[in-house]
């Protein structure tokens, strides 16, 4: 369809103004949420942290059964300890892929623009998480149910399937990992050209070793707890090894995965991008250090128990790595939240400009006006206008003062116009509150108050 003269320059001057933006700004979509915003984020935080505990689960346990399975071709007895561990990942895995329906459509709803942007800069590597986490799912699912009989007649392929299976549940979280941290610099949206160079943006690979050091640390506890309980058949399944004893393997892999978080964490601390660090954050982080303090003491306690009591503290283990998780997890958002603000804000303002030069464009075609020259060169006060042009005229009163009026207030005074157009405020009850345009900066201000003011004077000479 082809456009009046006066709708070309606009689109010109809409699409000018757009381009010349440092980063990339989406059009808001202006759709009503089905829940208070902050219900919905801090919904997304509990479904998160409920989605990754069982992630972790599945992550750590396919770690420990590759690795105890190896350990077990000269210590048969530490594969079937391998094959008890497979067995749970199956289920966690189930668990982990139901929860994870939480957490995603929160993340949709409430970064709308961010997530999908970020999908889209990944382009068909984000594509591919779902044929990747099927064959991982596939390949678990055979290593665990061929284990009695190609443990023996096939050994190596049974390794390998188990291998693959661990090798992607350990590389598909970059693919996720890449996509959240791409959510946090919009700024480097335009320096992305696909999934490997979004590897370089923010600290992808230290976000990756305490997310790991994190899952092995968590399933240690966790089978801590599954081969400890009283209700697991030892001497069925596992008769070479005694309750105490195993307890103290995994609570010490638990220990140390959990000390090794105070490297990790101060890496990943010490490698954000500034932008979104902020005292609140600073001080959650802190109470993280001391509760890792206190779950490492408390292992410790139970470590050096004597068999008859290891165990003891276990609940209390557990209770300290929930609020800790929980801890986290929340400095997780309060960072995200904080680095998205300003890129949130300049959307904001960019769909306040664009609403308003259409809103003024087309009320002065109505009026049979001009609806000012394409930007070239900079913006004229003319161009500039055409955010005012909706309420102010220049000798008739539409829905604010005309200028031939503003001129005789502010004629001598034109810096009096710009501190009003930043922060206006109601001074007649004839007239609508005037919103604020602080959004289009000092330069643009200035040229539009002499504008304002020499076209006061010119209407004002002709009556």
């Amino acid at each position: 369809m082809l456009l009046e003269p006066g709708c070309r320059k606009m689109t010109s001057t809409i699409l000018n103004t757009l381009l010349s933006q440092p980063v990339p700004l989406p059009r808001d979509l202006g759709l009503p949420l089905p829940l208070d915003e902050w219900d919905l984020k801090i919904l997304l935080v509990i479904l998160f942290l409920a989605h990754i505990f069982f992630v972790n689960l599945m992550l750590g346990g396919s770690v420990f059964a590759l690795l105890f399975e190896i350990i077990g071709l000269h210590f048969p007895r530490y594969g079937k300890l391998a094959k008890k561990i497979a067995e749970t990942i199956t289920v966690n895995k189930s668990i982990a892929v139901v929860l994870g329906v939480g957490p995603l459509l929160c993340i949709n709803l409430a970064y709308t623009l961010h997530f999908y942007s970020a999908n889209a800069i990944t382009g068909y590597v984000w594509g591919m998480i779902i044929p990747l986490v099927t064959a991982a799912f596939l390949l678990a699912y055979l290593h665990k149910y061929t284990w009695d009989t190609w443990r023996e007649s096939k050994k190596t392929l049974h390794m390998v399937v188990g291998g693959s299976a661990t090798f992607l549940f350990l590389t598909i979280p970059f693919i996720f990992l890449s996509n959240i941290n791409l959510m946090l610099f919009p700024g480097e949206w335009v320096n992305v050209s696909g999934f490997f160079s979004s590897l370089r943006i923010g600290n992808v690979f230290p976000r990756y070793f305490h997310f790991l050091a994190a899952s092995l640390a968590l399933t240690g506890l966790f089978l801590a707890w599954w081969f400890g309980r009283k209700k697991f058949p030892i001497e069925q399944y596992l008769p070479e090894f005694e309750r105490a004893e195993l307890r103290r393997l995994f609570y010490r892999i638990a220990f140390y995965l959990t000390a090794a978080q105070l490297i990790f964490g101060p890496l990943l601390l010490f490698t954000l991008p500034f932008g979104g660090i902020t005292s609140t954050m600073l001080i959650l982080v802190g109470i993280g250090v001391v509760l890792a303090a206190v779950v490492l003491f408390i292992l410790y306690k139970d470590i050096i128990s004597d068999n008859a009591r290891i165990g003891k503290y276990l609940v209390a283990a557990v209770i300290v790595f929930a609020i800790l998780v929980g801890v986290m997890g929340t400095v997780r958002h309060v960072y995200r939240e904080a680095s998205i603000e300003p890129h949130k804000q300049q959307i904001a303002d960019q769909d306040a400009k664009f609403r308003a030069i259409m809103l003024a464009t087309h009320m002065r075609l109505d009026a049979g006006l001009s609806a000012g020259d394409a930007v070239g060169g900079g913006p004229t006060g003319e161009q500039v206008f055409i955010n005012c042009a909706a309420c102010h005229a220049a000798n008739k009163v539409l829905a604010a003062p005309p200028l031939t009026e503003i001129y005789s207030i502010y004629k001598d005074n034109p810096a009096g116009i710009i501190t009003w157009a930043k922060n206006p405020g109601k001074k007649r009850p004839e007239f609508a509150p005037m919103p604020p345009f602080a959004h289009l900066g000092e330069e643009r201000l200035e040229l539009v108050a002499e504008y304002m003011l020499k076209t006061g004077l010119e209407a004002t000479s002709e009556e």
